[in-house]
């Protein structure tokens, strides 16, 4: 770690923090209370859903977060420190060797803290296109989850806030798909620190209008193009589900608790017979006794795409026949459990550019890393209420591509993107050292399925991950094509003089076997697994939830967070998993009006 970052958790460390009722383990919860709902997880979705719940004071709700607070981790504060936020934040997961990637073993990271990812994430606030969620409508059956229907719950969520620069904001954003009331819970802002390269990622636009159009907003539905970022930021300061929805006077509330550092090992069916179970009952650790507490209402799992399949799979609840094999007797046999895995694979390409002026510098030097981490503790200003990315962009694969004669499209519609493309004034995920430009590269359109299963019997063995990255030959071409726009955007005139040359390995590619190894050796994960316990038709035979997203076959569990989204959207995870918790809660609360 920076010695910055040493000395800024020492720093948080010191200082006295009220941040509400948090319980530290779960034997300092008073005896003899009983509640409505159980939440697992205190991450992005079981930090807005245990909110809302406890919105309604004849709720009595109790959330179970694996981790610590998020309270005071200045490395999680910072917008520039996300990508050195402590180890110890991190359920620290790494991935089954990958065959399509040379055998590579990859690290998975999901935060480990309430707040859950949302508090170590890049905290990119993208929310994909329309054609996403007409999709899931489609899919499911269900038109609430419709783009028209949906948009609502991501205004909801959402409270536009200033740039940490107040800058004028006229002709970076449409305020008209955004919550500008301040009734919304999530701060998202536009960039609070220019870049130096800004100027010239703009001209690209006038320069190459056609490959590299301006886009007002992508967050409208219809993201392709280039356009400003959008960010989960507030003051300079990342805003989280934990700052936003677990906030002091949420934690007030005398119907909510909030167990920290307990692990939930399962979920427990608390009745035999019939057609529908019932699982109102969770198995936690406490301390060394395994302790189980029962929920009146419901248990909503929302422990992520990672550990929700892992704690339902522990539970006998997925494939009868694959638990059989490591010993685990089947409560509920639902074989997509733990299926579907899809994630977005992403790769970096770099150059070295004729400037000093970078992200690179700060970092890399402890003085300057000092100075501008001051600035930011002392207003919350300066370089470091950034991440070093100030602008996306989003495109297509041509629709005469060869590559359509042997696959058919996975994008949803004509307005959904294949591609993002974010420019960052740094070497950011390279690796490498030096001054640097680089493009971080999503193909957003994944037709590569994965799994989570399980090692052994033992809930407290971590998951086998395996996300089978590029095992179809689309994903490899898409990679491949954005690598190359990426090039063509890095040799526009705007760029004469300042880029110098590629650097690293992307140096030496000059064939098309080069471009496609590069891909090969260096692809890994954009961290935006969903799918598995994806929703499905209320009637069908195969996928976990119910587009109510209720347990198929069961009652009093249901699951909200991103594992039950049944395709990756094209964009970053956090705002849909946020839409869709706020519509959760709502559909929580209309079953059980009082």
């Amino acid at each position: 770690m920076r010695l910055i970052g040493i000395f800024a958790l020492i720093l948080s460390s010191s200082q006295s923090f009220c941040y509400g009722a948090l319980r530290q383990s779960f034997s300092e919860l008073p005896s003899g209370l009983s509640f409505d709902f159980v939440v697992v997880g205190g991450g992005l979705a079981g930090s807005v859903v245990s909110s809302r719940l406890s919105e309604n004071s004849r709720f009595n709700v109790l959330v179970i977060e694996a981790g610590p607070t998020n309270a005071g981790v200045i490395d999680s504060e910072v917008p520039l420190f996300d990508l050195d936020i402590p180890s110890r934040f991190d359920w620290n997961f790494t991935t089954v060797p990958q065959t399509a990637l040379g055998g590579r073993v990859m690290p998975y990271p999901r935060g480990f803290m309430l707040g859950g990812s949302s508090s170590v994430n890049g905290m990119v606030y993208t929310r994909g296109s329309s054609a996403d969620f007409d999709r899931f409508a489609r899919f499911t059956g269900d038109s609430g989850w419709a783009w028209k229907n949906i948009l609502p719950y991501f205004l909801k969520s959402e409270k536009w806030v200033p740039p940490a620069d107040h800058h004028n904001t006229v002709g970076q954003f449409d305020p008209t798909f955004h919550n500008l009331k301040g009734t919304g819970m999530t701060s998202v802002s536009l960039p609070g620190f220019q870049l130096p390269i800004d100027g010239r990622v703009l001209q690209s636009t006038k320069e190459f209008p056609k490959e590299f159009p301006f886009t007002l907003d992508y967050n409208d539905g219809t993201p392709l193009g280039l356009g400003y970022l959008q960010s989960t930021i507030g003051n300079g300061t990342r805003s989280s589900a934990a700052t936003a929805y677990l906030n002091p006077s949420v934690l007030a509330r005398p119907n909510l608790e909030v167990v920290l550092n307990t692990r939930v090992t399962r979920v427990l069916s608390n009745s035999s017979g019939g057609k529908a179970k019932s699982f109102r009952r969770v198995e936690l650790l406490s301390g060394t006794r395994m302790v189980t507490i029962n929920a009146a209402k419901e248990v909503i799992l929302s422990s992520g795409s990672v550990m929700t399949p892992h704690i339902l799979l522990n539970s006998g609840i997925g494939d009868k026949h694959e638990l059989a094999q490591i010993g685990i007797s089947s409560t509920l046999d639902l074989p997509s459990v733990g299926k579907n895995l899809s994630d977005h694979p992403m790769v970096a390409v770099g150059y070295f550019v004729n400037s000093s002026d970078t992200v690179d510098t700060i970092l890399n030097s402890p003085t300057l890393t000092a100075r501008f981490f001051a600035q930011w503790e002392a207003n919350h200003t300066g370089p470091m209420v950034n991440i070093g990315v100030d602008h996306l962009s989003y495109s297509r694969i041509p629709a005469n591509s060869p590559i359509f004669e042997n696959f058919s499209d996975p994008s949803p519609g004509q307005n959904s993107p294949h591609f993002e493309f974010a420019i960052a004034n740094g070497a950011g995920f390279t690796g490498l050292s030096g001054n640097l430009i680089s493009g971080v590269l999503a193909a957003l359109t994944p037709v590569s399925r994965g799994t989570i299963t399980l090692k052994s019997s033992n809930p407290l063995d971590p998951p086998i991950i395996d996300p089978m990255f590029l095992t179809s030959g689309f994903d490899v071409f898409a990679l491949k094509e954005i690598i190359k726009t990426a090039k063509q955007f890095f040799t526009l005139p705007t760029w004469k003089g300042y880029v110098l040359e590629p650097a690293g390995a992307f140096a030496n590619i000059t064939t098309e076997e080069d471009l496609e190894q590069y891909v090969i050796d260096n692809a890994g994960s954009a961290f935006h697994p969903v799918g598995t316990s994806s929703m499905s038709p209320r009637n069908a035979n195969f996928g976990v939830v119910n587009p109510d997203l209720m347990l198929k076959g069961a009652q009093g569990l249901r699951i909200v967070d991103a594992s039950v989204m049944p395709f990756v959207p094209a964009a970053h995870t956090q705002a849909s998993t946020y839409a869709i918790a706020e519509r959760a809660s709502d559909l929580i609360k209309a079953d059980w009006q009082q």
